[in-house]
């Protein structure tokens, strides 16, 4: 790999728009240098990239993952990091637990509707075939 990449390799790369780099230099995640109009990435942004990246897989917000990588830049200790991290990391999945949950109690909902729909059509086929058979009857 070149020390230097362009917004179309890493794009490429990464499996991203370039308009998705933009966004992301726009939000200061990436710096670019210029060359003659073009952008041009270091081993730095490649990495602030791959990081943006793995934050918005785990679900983390612009602001929280651009926070992250400030930090990975400026750390002195890794351990400071590294908490913050872990507390970004435990809010997010207290909020998906949450969503989860709420998920969950919805489905019982549903599953507790479809029961009463499914007993309602009975109960009308049920009264449905004794009209038929009171009919046939009186005939």
């Amino acid at each position: 790999m070149n020390e230097t990449q362009t917004i179309t390799e890493l794009a490429r790369e990464f499996g991203v728009t370039t308009r998705a780099i933009r966004f992301w230099e726009s939000h200061g995640l990436v710096s670019p240098a210029r060359e003659g109009g073009n952008r041009v990435y270091s081993k730095r942004d490649r990495t602030r990239i791959k990081l943006a990246l793995r934050g918005k897989r785990l679900g983390l917000s612009l602001a929280e993952i651009k926070d992250l990588i400030d930090m990975y830049d400026t750390a002195e200790d890794e351990s400071s990091q590294l908490l913050s991290f872990l507390g970004a990391l435990a809010q997010r999945r207290a909020a998906l637990e949450q969503q989860r949950d709420d998920i969950e109690a919805v489905l019982k909902e549903i599953v507790r509707f479809e029961r009463q729909c499914r007993e309602m059509l009975q109960a009308d086929e049920g009264a449905a075939a004794g009209k038929t058979r009171r009919k046939a009857q009186s005939r």
